[in-house]
């Protein structure tokens, strides 16, 4: 079985897409690297505070419930590597729009964001907050 090297990148559609295997001990984009410390103690509290929350709250919609799930999983997972090893591997090269390399969890979290926000637009009136 063939591992990847820190920095290699298997192209799987040349100049479009690849697998690189990166290492950030920072938060999004190598923001605070150096910093791991407190970060993998902030994945484990926005963890157990959406636990919490969900657990909690009233009633949600649907959106605001598959926005908090995708949130709380990529928190979780970004924080078990944080955990693990003091830094998030990322991997997720989309070399056509020149994007930092990201993993799954940041799609997650991403994703979570857009369905809290189509939520908050589809929320009836008497829901929405002055």
């Amino acid at each position: 079985m063939e591992t990847f090297e820190l920095r290699e990148s298997w192209p799987l559609w040349p100049n479009i897409f690849h697998f690189t295997y990166v290492e950030n001990p920072g938060a999004a984009f190598s923001l605070f690297s150096g910093q791991g410390e407190w970060l993998r103690w902030l994945s484990l509290v926005v963890s157990l505070v959406l636990a919490i929350w969900v657990w909690v709250s009233p009633r949600m919609s649907r959106w605001e419930q598959w926005g908090y799930g995708f949130i709380f999983s990529g928190a979780f997972g970004n924080g078990i590597d944080r955990f693990a090893s003091g830094r998030v591997v990322d991997f997720l090269d989309f070399r056509w729009i020149n994007f930092p390399v990201f993993n799954v969890a940041d799609v997650m979290i991403n994703v979570g964001i857009v369905c809290l926000l189509i939520g908050a637009l589809l929320a009836p009136e008497s829901m929405k907050r002055p």
